[in-house]
């Protein structure tokens, strides 16, 4: 028997190119609900935003996707609609509120979330929480808790 793609990545998933975790992510984005929560785990360079622009193509996405660490999010539109928030330099629960991004937490899109811990109070319990790393050959990990 063949195991679904959420199969496969709670029993975790190895690749070795920025384009195999893209189609990773792809595939997945096929499977998941159209208002869900994304909360990507990971240091920095294991591949969170790769694994997003792999949604965003899932989603019919053309245009480029890139981390937004600056801007703290972007919206992307396709044949849906993929909400990216990079959450690395959020401080404290006050700057949420100040950007009024408590907006974007309550999700009638997708929603994925780099750097989650620094918000991890404002993530809903049911996000589904992807953990990706980097294996001592340097391949890359990704597993669905």
């Amino acid at each position: 028997m063949a195991l679904n793609i959420c199969d496969k990545l709670r029993a975790g998933v190895t690749t070795a190119t920025a384009e195999a975790t893209e189609a990773i992510a792809t595939e997945f984005a096929e499977s998941i609900p159209p208002d869900v929560t994304l909360a990507l785990h990971g240091n920095l360079g294991v591949g969170k935003t790769t694994f997003v622009r792999g949604l965003a193509r899932g989603f019919g996405i053309k245009g480029p996707v890139t981390s937004p660490t600056f801007s703290i999010y972007s919206i992307h539109r396709g044949q849906r609609l993929l909400v990216h928030l990079d959450a690395y330099r959020l401080e404290s629960a006050q700057q949420i509120d100040d950007l009024l991004l408590e907006d974007f937490l309550t999700t009638p899109y997708c929603l994925a979330i780099e750097w989650p811990e620094k918000i991890s109070a404002w993530i809903p319990a049911n996000a589904l929480h992807l953990d990706l790393g980097i294996a001592p050959d340097e391949s890359h990990t990704i597993r669905l808790r």
